[in-house]
């Protein structure tokens, strides 16, 4: 039998390319020199995300039918040819590169993404926050080494362009994932770890499987869409900003352009991008200790005060550096949260289906906020962008403070108020399911 940390490998490879989207900024000022406004650089950063996550609802349904293996090789393989789409024409026009890292590259994303969480679920059911984690770790490091490959350790836009950089980066995230797909398999049927206890049958242990139909039949479905589509969101946004917002700011204060760049870029590539990646192990591993409701409440709580407060730390090289990493740290947590929260809410064997419907409020966030951002930009005004997202994360933390485990018999009940929140367990823990 496979060893499963091999599984870890693989899940690992295949994130580590599909982090690609995370790198957009680094092109974003090399696509302004071109003509491109601060709307278009976020335009097609938003349809990426979108399309990323309504195909994962499609590859969520293909898991079972298609295999693991070869879904993970069909995104991986799509991902490739968006970016050697966009990189074989002869200039960086708005709509190749909307149409090739947009639509076509966010269509591999969202292929792939679902496979390696699922995977990992099943062969590591005793440590599901951690496994998480660890299986989109990679999707955050893969921001830091492309933009650095591309900038100050590759300088690869520089030295060949941004067009031959997109060829290049189609060719390494083609390879990659064909080989992270080699261990993408299911554990066989009714393997269990060592010392593994499958859970009863009961609400929050992950033992009670919903179906699509019944998740959304629930209370509880709404309010955890509502907190990642803001927690996600307002990081989305900053990802777009973190180059431009602070190359603004830190000009404002008195340093020169190319300081600015400096200090902006290794803010994004360096402090956001790492803290991205070990956000998502360390907040995976301590929900499996102080479960994952406690820790989304203050995942989403303090990014909301840290995204208020970045508003005032942007201009400083230091304190940008602090928000930067705080701001990376929450933002990578939601990605090993909400899938954990899902299987525990909804079902363990049922997360690769459930879970991309969850996803879709990633898209959502993700064309609301990075375009919010964009245009308060290009009014002159990025601090109202940021104090927006840290409003809405702080509603967030309010709504997933209300969520209690569903359970299925109430999934199909007739709506009322009173049911409502009955379902949410505010108004008496006295479930009657007969």
């Amino acid at each position: 039998m496979m060893n499963r940390l091999w599984v870890v490998l693989g899940a690992v490879l295949i994130q580590l390319c599909l982090g690609a989207i995370y790198a957009w900024s680094v092109f974003t000022p090399a696509l302004k020199d071109a003509g491109w406004s601060k709307m278009d650089t976020q335009i097609v950063f938003a349809v990426g995300l979108a399309t990323f996550a309504l195909v994962m609802v499609f590859s969520g349904r293909k898991l079972t039918k298609w295999g693991p293996k070869k879904l993970a090789i069909i995104g991986g393989v799509t991902l490739g040819i968006g970016y050697m789409f966009a990189g074989s024409f002869a200039s960086p026009d708005f709509w190749p590169v909307l149409v090739g890292i947009g639509l076509i590259g966010g269509a591999g994303i969202g292929m792939a993404y679902v496979v390696p969480i699922a995977v990992g679920m099943n062969w590591f059911p005793d440590h599901k926050g951690m496994i998480t984690g660890l299986a989109v770790a990679g999707f955050g490091f893969g921001a830091m080494i492309w933009v650095k490959l591309a900038g100050t350790w590759g300088n690869l836009i520089n030295e060949v362009g941004i067009m031959q950089t997109f060829m290049y980066y189609g060719v390494i995230f083609m390879v990659l994932v064909l080989i992270g797909s080699i261990w993408m398999k299911m554990p066989p049927k009714g393997w269990l770890p060592e010392g593994y206890q499958v859970p009863v049958q009961s609400a929050g242990s992950g033992g009670e499987d919903f179906s699509a139909i019944d998740m959304f039949h629930t209370p509880q479905f709404y309010l955890i869409f509502f907190t990642f589509a803001v927690s996600a969101g307002a990081g989305l946004m900053s990802i777009g900003l973190m180059k431009l917002y602070p190359m603004e700011a830190l000009q404002a204060n008195g340093y020169t352009m190319i300081e600015a760049s400096a200090i902006a870029g290794t803010a994004m590539a360096l402090f956001f991008s790492i803290a991205n990646g070990i956000g998502r192990i360390a907040w995976g591993t301590l929900s499996d200790k102080l479960g994952r409701k406690n820790s989304v409440l203050l995942m989403a709580g303090s990014q909301g005060i840290i995204l208020l407060a970045f508003t005032y730390m942007a201009g400083n090289e230091y304190l940008l550096y602090l928000g930067a990493t705080l701001i990376g740290f929450n933002f990578g947590g939601n990605f090993a949260l909400f899938p954990a929260l899902t299987a525990d809410e909804f079902g363990n064997r049922a997360v690769g289906q459930n879970y991309p419907y969850i996803f879709l409020s990633y898209g959502v966030g993700g064309i609301i906020f990075p375009i919010l951002g964009g245009m308060l930009g290009d009014l002159g005004n990025f601090s109202l962008a940021f104090t927006i997202c840290g409003i809405a994360c702080l509603i967030g933390a309010v709504a997933i403070a209300i969520v209690f485990p569903p359970y299925k018999c109430e999934a199909h009940r007739p709506f009322s108020v009173h049911g409502f929140f009955h379902q949410l367990h505010i108004m008496d823990d006295d479930i009657d399911c007969k």
